[in-house]
């Protein structure tokens, strides 16, 4: 089965295949610096959806990749808190065994199949933050992610989080915005900053393109046709120009991941090939976010050995592990940070799975993250400690990225995130 789907299992989840069937983007969403830029119709087939931006070649900051993972992912089974008596007696079944844990610290340990993120953890450059939650939270996963992805609550914005943060770039050279995947972009890029899209860097091209050369006289063609254009139209459609022309040759030249990084034949695998293509292309990438999907564990979650969430974070592991070694010299210009709409529920179900639940964990690495330890204040799971019977989710997820957009881009997130206190972790330095 595919990255970008949700699988029901016997007691499987309605809503999560709906909102599978919504969010299949493939697996590559991004933002860009000044403006991502509107689709301009023939650019691409029609499933597309990964969008990639950019902020010109003088863009100093880190590019920001978010990794959605889409479905409620169950953050107890990554994270596992393994000193919390509670753990084991709310998951007779299901529970990661203290002794089959990577030990972070005395109180969590990393699930053995996220064995591949160890040595980055070691070294100092993986993080965790545990019991992060949304402020207003929900276990619908449509009400979920479109609260995240506007990550506005008590405001009456409309507009994602991502397109604002477009709008607070500041940039004087715009470059390009990209998108990779189906025709459905993610809630966190509405609002008046359009965007470009593209199935992938190798199906990147214009339909009519049939032979080589093709393209200059194309170009040339939607030039003259869109001259007399308003701005609206006419700035899309120069910026695909000069996109494609950027990306001509990556889409056409066969790329060998460096410092023997092998991604795996996955969605997740080939959208952070991608990422980390463009990056080393140096085309100014600003942020990039990247749907995961297959989450929604209601029945048969497996074992730590085998199963389900042992397969999927086997390939979460493996395409983060590929990403960071492929980056190489550029691994101090990358933040990266895993979110999901909510978590699962502290105890297992008859079904030998997590039904939804609030809490969560988030993954943050990057070159310049102090990693190698587990933030947030761990709230417990003892009965009075629950909502509802799930973890509480005592850190705003916001607080994780404003910190990254912040310390790692300079920016000011004041109207990227309306209505968020001042505090912040320390997870990051700033450049």
């Amino acid at each position: 089965m595919s990255a970008d789907q949700t699988r029901p299992g016997p007691c499987g989840c309605p809503e999560g295949v709906r909102a599978a069937a919504v969010s299949r983007r493939s697996l590559l969403t991004a933002a860009g610096a000044l403006g991502a830029l509107a689709t301009v119709p023939g650019l691409s087939g029609p499933d597309f959806a990964t969008s990639l931006a950019f902020a010109g070649t003088r863009y100093a900051g880190d590019t920001l990749v978010v990794l959605s993972l889409r479905g409620g992912c169950d953050g107890l089974s990554m994270v596992v808190p393994v000193g919390d008596p509670s753990y084991r007696a709310a998951r007779p079944t299901i529970a990661v065994p203290a002794s089959r844990t990577l030990q972070l610290d005395a109180m969590f340990g990393l699930h053995p199949a996220m064995a591949p993120l160890k040595a980055i953890w070691d070294s100092g450059h993986l993080a965790a933050v545990h019991a992060v939650g949304q402020r207003n939270p929900t276990r619908s996963h449509f009400s979920a992610m479109e609260q995240m992805e506007n990550a506005a609550p008590g405001s009456h914005l409309r507009t994602g989080w991502l397109d604002r943060m477009i709008g607070a770039g500041g940039s004087s050279e715009p470059f390009s915005s990209v998108s990779v995947g189906s025709s459905n972009a993610p809630a966190s890029t509405i609002g008046p900053n359009p965007e470009l899209s593209m199935r992938s860097l190798a199906e990147f091209k214009l339909n009519a393109v049939r032979k080589a050369g093709d393209e200059k006289r194309w170009s040339t063609l939607l030039g003259a046709l869109y001259a007399d254009a308003p701005p609206v139209l006419a700035a899309p459609m120069r910026a695909t120009v000069r996109a494609l022309s950027a990306t001509s040759g990556m889409a056409t030249s066969t790329y060998r991941p460096a410092h023997g990084a092998a991604y795996p034949s996955s969605g997740v695998g080939n959208a952070l090939r991608d990422v980390a293509r463009l990056v080393k292309a140096g085309l100014g990438l600003r942020a990039a976010t990247i749907d995961v999907g297959d989450w929604d564990m209601h029945a048969g979650l497996g074992r730590s050995d085998k199963g389900w969430m042992f397969d999927r974070l086997t390939d979460l592991s493996q395409a983060l592990a590929a990403f960071w070694t492929d980056l190489g010299p550029l691994q101090g210009r990358v933040s990266l940070v895993t979110l999901s709409e909510f978590g699962r529920r502290v105890a297992e179900n008859a079904s030998g799975g997590l039904d939804h639940g609030l809490g969560n964990v988030s993954l943050v690495m990057g070159g310049g993250i102090r990693g190698g330890q587990v933030y947030g204040r761990w709230p417990g799971l003892g009965a009075s400690d629950l909502v509802g019977g799930d973890l509480a989710g005592v850190t705003d997820y916001r607080t994780v990225l404003a910190e990254l957009l912040e310390k790692r881009t300079g920016m000011s997130t004041r109207d990227v995130f309306p209505g968020l206190d001042a505090g912040r972790l320390g997870l990051a330095r700033a450049r």
